[in-house]
């Protein structure tokens, strides 16, 4: 069904991203992270793009979205769900092969049921926590998370094949906490290793750490925002990443208004002088953020225009001052900045955010068209 609103993924930017991070990463593999819907991207076509560009591995936060690539063909990558919650539907989780991660006792409770009902082992990373506070059991519960891990595997219940931690301050450049954080992991690891532990994978850098930190590639690194292009160290560049998302949209109505008229909800922006507005049909249930009414640029008849007024659900408006434009013409919100427009990293210094939230707020009625790859062209969104 036609919109007037689009997000434009190039697939070719995210299998070169994967290409570039794959040879960054000195020899590590790359598990590209697909979770939320590939940070806005669209699950099934970013993973068989990320897989075109060398990634060996896909992560996803949650059992659905594994399920998901599975369902849809993608078979021959292993693909780690990196959040456990109880009642989760594990039993499918086993039997579709995933793998799956344990950093409490719980987890290999609830595995003991799920993989009598698959009717094989499940494999398992043990996730520690290593100085982040969120998910994964410390240093001191360590050993006996490891020893029930190992008494489940002896048991048939699940394979012991990953560890794994995760950075908090990876995109700061030296922050004590990094060396803190590798140290750490690297003597849980070798605690689980002189347990029994045989590990196939190691792995602790996300895509910050993936291009910064070679001590803390070891055997798998996990890019996310990096394999769509965006910088996770705006401070250290681009690092020759290609941004693979641009949003558009289509004018709804250009029209001339007077001096001293309110625009928008509140009248937050009054016009100085007659001039000529347009309203283009985005607004905040498509994932252009309320927060930037009066700041948000975006490039409409070849010049940068910021919004005027407040942006609503559906839509906002630009003050064009006497330039002309068409109603149905295209305007581009944000994208790799070839022609000027603003990227997607500027959106978020403006609003004092991140690249992140910014493509992966996108909303869900905004379809997703995507370009560079014929292989994978014309994919289910996912």
């Amino acid at each position: 069904m036609r919109s007037p609103v689009e997000a434009r993924v190039d697939l070719g930017a995210i299998a070169g991203n994967v290409a570039l991070l794959r040879e960054r990463a000195g020899g590590a593999a790359v598990m590209a992270m697909v979770k939320a819907e590939a940070y806005g991207h669209g699950l099934v076509p970013a993973a068989r793009a990320a897989l075109a560009g060398g990634a060996t591995w896909l992560g996803v936060a949650r059992v659905a979205e594994g399920l998901a690539l599975r369902s849809a063909g993608v078979a021959g990558a292993p693909v780690l769900v990196v959040l456990s919650v109880p009642g989760e539907p594990y039993a499918e989780a086993v039997a579709a092969g995933l793998d799956l991660t344990v950093g409490a006792p719980w987890m290999i409770d609830e595995l003991r049921a799920a993989v009598v009902a698959a009717g094989r082992p499940a494999r398992v990373h043990l996730k520690a926590d290593t100085g982040m506070s969120r998910g994964g059991t410390g240093p001191a519960e360590w050993p006996a998370l490891v020893d029930a891990a190992l008494a489940a595997e002896a048991a048939g219940v699940l394979r012991v094949v990953g560890v794994m931690s995760h950075f908090a301050c990876a995109d700061e450049p030296g922050h004590p906490s990094i060396a803190r954080q590798v140290a750490a992991f690297t003597e849980m690891t070798e605690l689980a290793e002189k347990a029994g532990a045989r590990f196939e994978v190691r792995h602790l850098a996300n895509s910050a750490a993936a291009l910064t930190l070679p001590e803390a590639r070891f055997d798998l690194v996990r890019p996310g925002i990096a394999v769509y292009g965006l910088t996770p160290v705006p401070a250290l560049g681009t690092f020759g990443l290609r941004p693979a998302m641009t949003l558009t949209a289509e004018t709804a109505l250009v029209k001339r208004v007077p001096a001293g008229s309110g625009v928008s909800y509140g009248h937050t922006y009054v016009t100085e002088r007659a001039t000529t507005l347009a309203v283009v049909p985005a607004g905040y249930g498509d994932g252009v953020p309320r927060h930037g009414s009066n700041t948000l640029e975006i490039l409409a008849a070849g010049r940068r225009r910021r919004i005027a007024g407040r942006v609503c659900m559906d839509q906002f408006v630009i003050d064009l001052g006497d330039d002309d434009l068409a109603a149905g013409a295209e305007v581009t919100l944000f994208g790799p900045g070839d022609h000027g427009e603003p990227t997607a990293q500027e959106w978020a210094e403006t609003l004092g955010t991140i690249s992140y939230e910014i493509v992966t707020r996108v909303g869900a009625r905004v379809p997703r068209v995507y370009t560079g790859l014929p292989t994978v062209e014309g994919a289910a969104d996912g």
